[in-house]
C-alpha cells in the first residue's frame, strides 16, 4: 500500500510541474496536440534511458587488467 501511495504522489507531483511548465511556457492545458505529443515523447525517452539504470548499478565492476580470474 505504501509503495502505491508514493508512486500516486510522485505522479502527482510530475503532473503539478508539467503543468508549472505550462504556465511558464504560455501554453494552455491540454496543450495543442503537438506540444503533447512531443511531451509524450520526452517521457517515453525517459523511460527507456533509465531502464537500464539499476541494472548497470547492481553490475559488479570489471576485474583490473592483468587480474587473474575470480574463482568462486
Amino acid at each position: 500500500m505504501r509503495t502505491l501511495l508514493s508512486r500516486c504522489l510522485l505522479a502527482f507531483s510530475v503532473g503539478a510541474l508539467a503543468g508549472v511548465l505550462y504556465w511558464l511556457m504560455g501554453v494552455l492545458a491540454p496543450a495543442p496536440p503537438w506540444i503533447s505529443l512531443v511531451g509524450l515523447l520526452g517521457i517515453l525517452a525517459g523511460e527507456v534511458a533509465t531502464r537500464h539504470l539499476p541494472a548497470r548499478r547492481n553490475r559488479p565492476a570489471d576485474p583490473p587488467e592483468g587480474a587473474p580470474p575470480a574463482t568462486s
